[in-house]
């Protein structure tokens, strides 16, 4: 139910984690989105958006790799970064009239879910009070 705390489950791979499952919903909207006319035609930002959302997919599978908790912290402010890049991208789309509003906002909007999840594991990853073995799938509350 809303409001009730989510369970803690312990991730055993990175397509556990909610916020790669979110990152990689995020690729597959990019890759919709320009497949279409006339984002098909401009093949720089074409390929720019498309490779700024596989890195944020990416960062967060290769840093649930990395060996402690402070790699992993790492590879998910790397993945930040390509969000924020992406939304940087979806602005220029817009301003060429790419893309509608509607898009822009609905891509927008799963930008920030990203980012914001990827905040509170971060943030969690660095308590000093949390176990090597806790990363949790569920149990880092998004809000959302």
């Amino acid at each position: 139910m809303k409001g009730e705390p989510r369970v803690a489950k312990r991730a055993e791979r990175f397509e556990d984690l909610e916020v790669w499952q979110d990152a990689r919903k995020l690729v597959r909207l990019i890759y919709t989105v320009t497949k279409t006319r006339p984002l098909l035609q401009d093949r720089v930002l074409r390929e720019q958006m498309q490779r700024a959302a596989i890195s944020v997919m990416a960062n967060i599978a290769e840093g649930f790799g990395r060996r402690t908790h402070k790699e992993f912290a790492h590879f998910l402010n790397n993945a930040r970064g390509s969000v924020a890049e992406l939304q940087s991208h979806l602005y220029i789309a817009l301003d060429q009239n790419y893309i509608t509003n509607e898009v822009f906002s609905e891509l927008y909007g799963q930008c920030e879910q990203v980012s914001r999840k990827l905040w509170r594991l971060i943030s969690y990853l660095l308590q000093p009070s949390t176990p090597h073995i806790a990363l949790r799938t569920k149990g880092v509350r998004s809000g959302d």
